[in-house]
């Protein structure tokens, strides 16, 4: 048989925060409806329906002297030691994120030079030609790092790539807004790999959809819910209700089109890493998976969950939730060569994407 060139993950790297915030921070908080009023219900009530419905317990915030671009070096420099490779060698180097970096106390965006370009200063790179670049595609963004570096690698542009996602979501959160309560902070990175090989190993499938025309504002900056803050003040908005419909009528058919597209059936694949900012979503985006195979029953081990004491992360849950797996974090969650994974993710555009990776 031929030898093809596959995209294989070679090492991965994290960083979570130290600072654990549980939800009884937000106790003492006054939460505002969108029209501007201040809402009725006791807090503690709002607190606690928010836990019920996204199992979200506790969460990370980046530490007051690390910025986005801080985290993402972090984990990279975990990714480079965990792959043994030569951080000169890499040809590209990916920071999917959306925000850039934000100092604490502001919600002031910084994305000059790219965060890309910061990680590489920092891990001490000198070879030019190792091109550092950002990649803001909503919490895809991390799985969108992932299907380029493939793209790089199969074309014979690139041989190692160094794919970041990093993010810190509480500092662009209105505190005024329930929804302050699910974000939070972290980095994840992998090295991506070129392996000859005669059978199919690494990055098999990929597919990216963006639905742009009636579900772009989904997902939004506006000013806070609260009227005493000043209009220039922007912070992270979603519909939420709306997302939920939107990743329930279109994430299941999309994942199903990238297995088809790797000529497997949902049986065969172990794990489903699957993007997290609302538990019982997921579930449902899962049941309804299975369900597009006529299958009822869900193996619910087949869907590891950080989300009740990491938070949504964005870009960076799932490289963080593929290190905490690979590295035996996760009791009752393993992967062996061989096995199929799905990593997935739907966010901000509105995007999807899916990868289909076997374990070499």
């Amino acid at each position: 048989m031929n030898k093809k060139i596959y995209s294989v993950i070679t090492g991965s790297g994290k960083y979570l925060p130290s600072q654990i915030v549980e939800n009884d921070y937000f106790l003492n908080s006054s939460f505002f409806e969108t029209t501007g009023e201040q809402k009725n219900k006791p807090v503690g009530d709002i607190v606690a329906t928010l836990q019920k419905i996204t199992e979200i317990e506790q969460r990370r915030y980046a530490e007051e002297e690390y910025v986005t671009s801080d985290m993402a070096y972090f984990a990279a420099k975990e990714a480079i030691a965990s792959a043994k490779v030569d951080p000169e060698t890499l040809d590209y180097i990916i920071v999917a994120h959306n925000f850039g970096d934000i100092k604490k106390g502001t919600q002031r965006i910084d994305i000059v030079p790219t965060l890309a370009a910061r990680a590489k200063a920092k891990l001490g790179i000198a070879n030019p030609y190792t091109v550092a670049y950002d990649l803001p595609f909503g919490c895809p963004g991390w799985i969108q790092g992932l299907i380029q570096a493939d793209c790089f690698i199969r074309s014979g542009d690139a041989k190692k790539v160094l794919v970041i996602g990093a993010e810190t979501l509480s500092r662009i959160a209105d505190p005024h807004d329930i929804d302050s309560m699910i974000y939070s902070d972290g980095a994840g990175a992998v090295i991506v790999e070129a392996n000859s090989s005669e059978k199919a190993v690494g990055i098999l499938k990929h597919i990216s959809r963006s639905d742009t025309l009636e579900h772009a504002d989904l997902l939004n900056m506006a000013p806070s819910y609260n009227p005493a803050y000043p209009d220039d003040s922007l912070f992270i908005k979603m519909q939420g209700r709306k997302i939920y419909e939107y990743a329930l009528s279109t994430v299941p058919q999309t994942l199903k089109e990238v297995l088809d597209k790797a000529g497997l059936q949902i049986t065969q694949i172990k794990k489903v890493l699957i993007h997290q900012a609302n538990a019982k979503m997921d579930y449902s985006i899962l049941s309804r998976f299975f369900g597009l195979y006529g299958l009822s029953e869900v193996p619910m081990e087949i869907m590891p969950m950080t989300i009740s004491h990491l938070g949504n992360n964005s870009v960076a849950t799932v490289p963080i939730l593929y290190d905490m797996v690979v590295r035996g974090e996760l009791p009752g969650h393993e992967i062996q060569p061989g096995d199929y994974i799905l990593f997935a993710s739907v966010g901000a555009g509105m995007n999807i994407n899916a990868v289909v990776y076997k374990i070499p």
